[in-house]
């Protein structure tokens, strides 16, 4: 004759049995998102890209834009001081 469980021990195990198998879905689900967003994020790569190579065209490939405000500059050139001996 075959032991039974008690219903407290099944439905305990019943129940992390699914928690095990909600979390295994929820990993497969972030992996998937995380394909998709990484996708996303080289398209949003490329576009930059894309766009630079246009603002070079615009406005130099020298210029420094600021990109809170807009404003575009010229790249100041880094001045080594010489001291003296």
């Amino acid at each position: 004759m075959a032991k039974q469980l008690k219903d407290e021990e099944l439905k305990n195990i019943q129940a992390l049995n699914q928690k095990f198998v909600n979390t295994k879905v929820a990993i497969a689900d972030a992996e998937v998102n995380k394909k998709n967003l990484i996708a996303a994020l080289e398209t949003i790569q490329q576009e930059f890209a894309d766009m630079e190579k246009e603002l070079i065209k615009s406005y130099g490939e020298n210029s420094v834009i600021d990109l809170r405000t807009g404003e575009v500059r010229e790249k100041e050139e880094k001045v080594e001081e010489v001291k003296e001996k």
